[in-house]
């Protein structure tokens, strides 16, 4: 989704037509910012976000029960307000609306409003995102919505100026003082609709799926690429990690080229792109043109996490150095700007700077050639592409790579250190600094990945990444684990916060399970095993096998959601879906493995008809549908020899590996001293043993 973009979204056709056919009129109350800044309670939050509303006029309240009892007993509208700190629109509709004396006034006078961080709860996100979708077929944010005192929504739309914001609101308000009983019945339809859209209807046929299927997700998907720039065939693109990662491993498992030249192509386009940070590192969140050219500035931890993930998968697949760059660039900025003093990973940078948005990213012509050496400015504008190409507005260029130009990676390199130096000098993007489970665990799993594309190649940049890792996952452990096996979901200023939601526990079990491939340290196989324990004692839906994204017992929202699709990030019920099918191997559990078949088999019709939304679930199919590998390596060398195999792409293998006796069911009985053996096994059958990688390795292709 966007962030929305500057129009009226206009009050929903059915009821609220007739409403902006009245003459608007407001009776502004003298209220001064003084008397009013008491009144907002957003002071005391950890959410940057909240923060950054504390000292507005209207009289904020951050999300809780209080809040619609309060409502309840006034019987008063609630103005429900989502986005997050690095949001550009979230920005201007502050500054615009929020801080405006007769807005808030008239928002304190007949409303009770409330403030909401999506990345702090995407559980209240999805279900107003839902509401406001379906009252007006897009949506995005800022998120905003006027709903009963109850919660259920009643109108919404993203970004609003103010004046249309005042009218609407008044209108609303007017309807609801003198005809209730209109916006009664047109709640009552809305949340059954909300409440429709988040059920999952359980599949009564068995579970079956075939390569003939998988293929067709591809040649389903297909029509819809851009065979050019990379990516869909349209704008804005986002980089949807899954979905590459889905295309990467369907092409190398079914030799299909075409789904692999598609990877290659997008990737490349992104890598030398505006949407990567040239000079620091990263990728933005989106770019707003079909070339990767004009990115939407701000920088996220949980897609670039992903993205290092993706790319380090794709240079063992095509050994193209231009993926690792990218890999360790990235990882550059993230251990450079968004990692905090215990380990834990900020959440964002900023879109804006200087109440401008990409201001710190962008460069006029003058400034560059003050910059670079006159002896070589030919060749760095040729090769940044400072001409018509990267000419964005008012004078600024945005700087792409063009890698067919043979240029020194020293000169390169000096480049890159001039323009950050000079860059480091101007006012920095704002900083949210909160720290996410969720979020932390993808990167773990970033790290994890760099680890194996680059082990053999950059031991010890391999080895740093291994480090972080860890201390990650020990950050998590000591932070934000609770003693029943529960998660926390935020961290902030050394205060951790709000219940995990499913995604919170199905990323660290995925995170765990990739640091037990990586350490052979069973600590984190068994604490994934925990935290699946507790996922299924607390969010499972028995007649689907899928989860819930909130904790059952947690206070309830307006609906219950049952999270499938797959979107930037991974939808955490497919997540978990595979996070079960690797641990169904790993500890000999066939019930884990039939769950996941079960999980599968309920979106199984979505995920055929429109895999771009589903690619994460695909890549679950795969599994089932393609040869699937179990390596176990025992000995003193089994590190060693895992290391060995890294640099090939084996996405179809799971390893277990010890370099002592293990009870684990596919290590058990396999140690002998003074040797180290290979273990290439399918389908609960093991070819013998052998000692050579390279021997392994040809077992599995």
């Amino acid at each position: 989704m966007l962030n929305a973009k500057p129009g009226l979204q206009g009050v929903d056709r059915g009821l609220f037509a007739i409403v902006f056919a009245l003459f608007f009129t407001i009776i502004s109350c003298s209220v001064s910012k003084e008397n009013t800044m008491s009144e907002n309670q957003l002071s005391g939050e950890t959410s940057p976000y909240l923060l950054q509303h504390a000292h507005n006029p209207v009289h904020w309240r951050a999300w809780g029960n209080d809040v619609f009892e309060q409502a309840e007993a006034e019987n008063k509208l609630v103005i429900i307000s989502i986005g997050y700190s690095s949001c550009h629109w979230c920005h201007v509709m502050e500054r615009e609306t929020f801080e405006d004396s007769a807005a808030a006034a008239l928002m304190n006078e007949h409303f009770i409003s409330i403030k909401v961080d999506r990345e702090e709860r995407p559980d209240v996100d999805r279900v107003y995102m839902t509401a406001v979708q379906l009252m007006t077929r897009q949506g995005g944010w800022p998120l905003n919505v006027v709903a009963l005192p109850d919660g259920r929504p009643v109108w919404g739309g993203t970004y609003f100026p103010t004046q249309n914001w005042m009218q609407a609101l008044t209108s609303i308000y007017e309807i609801y003082r003198d005809e209730p009983e209109k916006v009664l019945s047109y709640a009552e339809k809305l949340h059954e609709g909300i409440v429709q859209s988040e059920l999952v209807k359980a599949n009564p046929e068995e579970p079956t799926f075939s390569q003939e299927e998988t293929q067709a997700i591809f040649y389903n998907w297909q029509s819809s690429f851009d065979t050019v720039r990379g990516g869909p065939d349209r704008a804005p693109k986002f980089p949807l990690p899954n979905n590459y990662q889905f295309l990467l491993h369907f092409g190398h498992l079914d030799s299909n080229q075409e789904a692999l030249e598609q990877v290659e192509l997008t990737l490349n386009q992104m890598a030398c792109g505006g949407i990567f940070d040239q000079v620091g590192g990263g990728f933005a969140r989106y770019s707003t043109d079909e070339e990767w050219k004009v990115p939407h500035f701000e920088k996220m931890l949980y897609d670039n996490a992903q993205l290092v993930s993706l790319y380090s998968q794709a240079y063992r697949k095509f050994r193209n150095p231009l993926y690792a760059e990218v890999v360790m660039e990235t990882l550059n900025w993230i251990d450079r700007e968004m990692t905090g003093s215990k380990g834990e990973f900020f959440s964002a940078l900023d879109a804006d700077s200087e109440g401008e948005e990409g201001k710190y990213y962008i460069w006029t012509l003058d400034e560059l050639k003050s910059l670079i050496p006159e002896d070589e400015w030919l060749n760095f504008a040729d090769f940044y592409q400072v001409n018509e190409k990267g000419y964005w507005e008012n004078g600024n260029y945005i700087l792409l790579k063009n890698t067919q130009l043979s240029i020194p990676p020293e000169t390169i390199a000096k480049w890159q250190r001039i323009l950050f130096e000079a860059r480091e000098k101007r006012e920095r993007p704002g900083l949210d600094d909160k720290a996410l489970t969720s979020w932390n665990a993808l990167m773990i799993s970033g790290y994890v990945e760099a680890y194996k594309a680059l082990i053999n190649e950059y031991p010890d940049k391999a080895r740093a990444y291994l480090k972080k890792a860890l201390r990650n996952a020990e950050w998590i452990l000591q932070k934000q684990n609770g003693k029943d096996g529960s998660l926390f979901h935020s961290y902030r200023n050394g205060q951790s916060s709000i219940d995990g939601l499913l995604e919170d526990y199905a990323f660290a079990q995925a995170a765990f399970l990739d640091l037990f491939e990586l350490s052979f340290d069973t600590k984190f196989l068994l604490q994934a095993q925990e935290w699946l324990s507790f996922t299924t004692a607390n969010f499972q839906d028995e007649s689907t096998g899928l989860f819930y994204t909130r904790n059952l017992k947690a206070d309830p929202l307006i609906a219950r959601s049952l999270e499938t699709n797959d979107n930037v990030i991974p939808a955490s019920n497919s997540v978990m879906a595979h996070n079960l099918f690797r641990m169904s191997h790993y500890l000999d559990k066939p019930a884990y493995h039939l769950q996941a078949e079960k999980m599968l088999n309920q979106v199984k019709e979505q995920v055929l008809r429109y895999g771009e939304g589903y690619s994460n679930w695909a890549l679950l199919m795969i599994n089932f549908t393609y040869p699937y590998f179990e390596v176990a390596i025992c000995g003193e060398r089994a590190k060693s020899k895992y290391n060995a195999m890294q640099n090939n792409y084996l996405p179809n293998t799971l390893w277990i590996g010890s370099e002592k006796e293990s009870e684990l069911p596919l290590l058990e009985n396999r140690y002998q001293s003074g040797q180290t053996k290979i273990y290439v096994c399918q389908n609960k059958v093991c070819q013998l043993p052998v000692e050579e990688p390279q021997r392994a390795l040809d077992l599995i292709h």
